[in-house]
């Protein structure tokens, strides 16, 4: 069962993507010329009218674009993801839900086109992502408040910008929310190859925090260590080699962990808590959250320690 939803998702964000963005996947979407004079009509977006399974709901539909004026902002999309959430907030089961009908996306990096007279913050070429989930980013032009959006610089990379408000915000709550980490300081992680767990653990490198890194194995799981060091991963682990006796010398060399991340559960958050440094943070979190993890803390004492 698990596996067939991971395919149907697969296959619904794959149809999304080349519905409202052909050329995301003939590789020219970043170099696509714009002009101010395109048509109209052709402004498109995702659309939803009632919550269910996103294949059946979701209609790519044509857009009139509303005139602008005083605080709008009119946006080129440039590119937006989908996520998990995007997924669930369709389907009704989501912590927010936008009111009805709704154009999909919370997440993804625009180009400004033009602005009211009223706009000081952003100008026509700036590049601007969602200020808040619910934005509606599944559609090629709209027009936006300026009070809905943040200015990004324009030389990041196209992905990185279009993904910058999920994980990375999440990865960088979750190292400075719940424990007061010091350089030196080591963080262990399951799911690490994550959106969240790479910006964990480019977010940590920065920071000069250690990382411990878990991950499930796999076949290419030396192809996938290599990607995780180039991130600035200190050490990648398997859950089989976490759970060995010969991890107690591991922690010799390096200082037990003061903060763990965890979105797997069972027996998995159960190894990160056997080797966290007493007094320490046991971060138990929803990884799809908007910027903004959810989820319990937990104090680990001497006593509560295997």
């Amino acid at each position: 069962m698990w596996g067939c939803g991971v395919l149907v998702r697969a296959r619904t964000r794959s149809r999304l993507r080349r519905e409202l963005f052909p050329a995301w996947d003939r590789g020219g979407f970043a170099a696509a010329p714009y002009s101010a004079s395109a048509e109209r009509s052709r402004v498109r977006a995702l659309v939803y009218g009632h919550h269910g399974d996103p294949a059946k709901v979701v209609e790519l539909k044509n857009q009139e674009l509303a005139a602008v004026g005083g605080s709008d902002v009119h946006v080129k999309m440039l590119a937006a993801p989908i996520n998990p959430s995007d997924i669930n907030m369709i389907q009704g089961n989501y912590g927010l839900l936008p009111k009805l009908p709704a154009v999909g996306g919370n997440e993804g990096v625009g180009q400004v086109v033009a602005v009211g007279g009223s706009v000081t913050g952003v100008k026509p070429g700036d590049w601007v992502i969602p200020a808040n989930a619910g934005l509606g980013t599944w559609r090629t032009e709209a027009v936006f408040s300026e009070e809905a959006l943040i200015s990004v610089p324009s030389d990041l990379p196209l992905q990185s910008a279009a993904t910058l408000s999920v994980n990375p915000c999440t990865a960088y709550r979750m190292l400075m929310d719940f424990e007061q980490l010091q350089p030196g300081d080591c963080v262990i992680q399951n799911a690490s190859n994550s959106g969240v767990g790479q910006a964990v653990i480019q977010i940590a490198a920065a920071l000069g925090l250690r990382t411990v890194n878990v991950v499930r194995d796999r076949p290419d799981l030396q192809k996938l260590t290599d990607r995780l060091k180039s991130l600035g991963a200190e050490h990648v682990l398997t859950e089989e080699e976490l759970r060995k006796h010969e991890m107690k010398n591991f922690f010799k060399d390096m200082p037990q962990p003061r903060l763990a991340l965890n979105c797997v559960g069972g027996k998995s958050s159960t190894e990160l808590l056997r080797h966290l440094a007493a007094s320490s943070f046991l971060r138990i979190s929803n990884f799809e959250a908007f910027g903004c993890p959810s989820g319990r803390r937990t104090t680990v004492q001497p006593s509560s320690r295997s």
